[in-house]
């Protein structure tokens, strides 16, 4: 199909004057609209406005100037139908063959926070939106551009192909076209659907709830992969539209196999875990449960201490960093199986020891900096949970326990090291699954007990786990996701050998527990918060 008239309407101004400058050496005439139409006159473009071309002026502030039957009836009519032929030409309705058009900056726009209602509703395409779908629609016979990547394909082609777009490409940018409107329209239905209206007028400006009325989510697809949880499974890996810095969706594979469906999962667990120390740290991750988590000076530290706690699953486990990992780390971990390595940046010393062991899945993700919101430190601020015919959506659990919040409730008050200690099983604990119990001294894990029913088996597993790994819990810290119901959970952890606990409190049996922990001589301390993880 050749191109012989082009439509153009853009807020975003990027690349579009060399694709005008292709289009009118290609002899094609130019359309355009208010400020577009400005920037292509300033650098001597011949260009004809719309409101020429449709014989209508443009009015109400610009809000009507493309919705005409000249426009639409220029992008819909099939030149391969000779009714729609006849009618265009009883009504001098010439055809239009490539749309170029980007919207209003809705989200942009409602993504600043001294946002008002107005603005939001004025930043609200209308006449864009149903070219687009109009263009869309008749692929067969009109292309559109809908976002600057496209220009570099599509010049490229029309200069190749002498002004003509294949078939192909013209579908393909149809499909790229309604995923936009789609998106578009998602984005406007999020944000008024979460509009509280009274509170919005009392407030003078838009007061959001966290949970809409209606919930519209765009992912994109990354890749196919091979199966899912397990072989009889297919399943897919999407991202955010706009995924979030320091995401496992923005991760780089430098080298190995396609990660798989398991990989994925147990990857983004790690990572998790893993950016939400402050210090160098080591995160090994199997089955999605943390089975080794530890500190260090630098990384090879972090990773010795870390395989410490648990070396038998650690065994082809998801190993992840959040500092560079040097030569010194790498070739550590090179002595054991990894089925994936995660870490912010790496030496090329560290890389060239990997690239010896071809199949191990080498992911490079950059850490945010600085930031005091979920999304800029990385984190989803939304947790979802899909449910027969249904999802569940909550706030995710991004909550950084202090000292100050802490409340210590026994006799025994813990050290300053035992402190540290017990806000670091803490962190550890938020990333096990319930019921979780985790013992940890010195900056790391000495045993995890994750999943069970009773938070006294996790806490028996979780001290078999030391004896195995031959680690002593004598005066360790220990962390429980959830309070102790009963007595019988301090006694067996007491048993094992530690010396303080904290937990989130709340039990009607507090007292007996606090009791049974004066009795045998240990420190508790309390939360007030609790970390389930299902």
């Amino acid at each position: 199909m050749t191109i012989k008239r082009a439509l153009i309407s853009v807020s975003d101004k990027t690349g579009v004057l060399e694709l005008a400058h292709t289009l009118h050496q290609l002899g094609v005439e130019i359309l355009s609209t208010g400020g577009t139409a400005k920037l292509f006159r300033e650098h001597h473009l011949p260009v004809i406005e719309v409101s020429d071309f449709t014989g209508f002026p443009e009015m109400l502030d610009g809000r009507v100037k493309t919705l005409h039957p000249k426009v639409h009836g220029g992008l819909l009519g099939r030149r391969d139908l000779p009714s729609h032929v006849s009618a265009m030409q009883a009504h001098a309705i010439q055809p239009i063959d490539l749309l170029v058009v980007n919207l209003y900056p809705f989200e942009a726009t409602v993504a600043n926070p001294d946002c008002t209602l107005e603005e939001a509703i004025e930043n609200i395409d209308i006449g864009g939106p149903a070219m687009v779908r109009s263009a869309a629609k008749n692929w067969n016979d009109v292309a559109v551009l809908t976002d600057a990547t496209q220009y570099a394909e599509v010049i490229a082609e029309l200069n190749t192909n002498q002004g003509t777009v294949s078939k192909a490409t013209r579908f393909k940018l149809s499909v790229a076209a309604f995923n936009r409107i789609a998106q578009y329209d998602a984005a406007i239905s999020n944000y008024l659907s979460a509009i509280d209206f009274a509170a919005t007028e009392a407030a003078q400006k838009p007061v959001l709830s966290q949970f809409p009325a209606q919930m519209n989510s765009n992912f994109v697809k990354v890749q196919d992969l091979r199966y899912g949880e397990n072989s009889h499974q297919q399943a897919a890996f999407y991202r955010d539209l706009y995924p979030a810095p320091g995401s496992l969706a923005t991760a780089q594979q430098l080298q190995g196999k396609e990660l798989s469906y398991n990989n994925i999962a147990d990857a983004d667990a790690a990572w998790e875990a893993v950016k939400s120390f402050s210090g160098p740290a080591c995160v090994i991750v199997k089955h999605a449960n943390p089975c080794g988590v530890a500190l260090g000076a630098n990384s090879l530290e972090a990773y010795t201490k870390a395989f410490q706690t648990d070396p038998t699953s650690a065994f082809g486990g998801i190993i992840a960093f959040n500092t560079r990992l040097d030569a010194a780390g790498a070739e550590a971990v090179s002595k054991q199986f990894v089925e994936v390595l995660i870490a912010p940046d790496y030496s090329p010393e560290a890389l060239a020891i990997f690239n010896a062991k071809a199949n191990v899945r080498v992911l490079k993700i950059a850490l945010p900096h600085g930031g005091t919101t979920a999304w800029d430190q990385g984190r989803n601020a939304i947790d979802s949970k899909r449910v027969g015919s249904g999802m569940l959506l909550q706030s995710a659990d991004n909550h950084d326990l202090q000292l100050a919040e802490i409340k210590v409730v026994t006799q025994l008050q813990p050290t300053p090291q035992q402190l540290q200690d017990l806000l670091f099983a803490w962190n550890v604990a938020k990333y096990v699954k319930s019921n979780a119990i985790v013992f940890c001294g010195n900056g790391m894990t000495l045993g995890v007990g994750a999943g069970q029913m009773s938070r006294v088996d996790s806490t028996k597993i979780a001290a078999i786990k030391a004896q195995h790994a031959g680690l002593s819990l004598q005066g360790s810290v220990v962390a429980s996701d959830a309070f102790f119901p009963f007595r019988d959970g301090v006694d067996v952890l007491a048993d094992a050998g530690a010396s303080c606990v904290i937990h989130p409190g709340g039990s009607m049996r507090d007292e007996e527990v606090i009791a049974a922990a004066d009795e045998r001589g240990l420190a508790m301390v309390v939360t007030g918060i609790r970390h389930f993880r299902h």
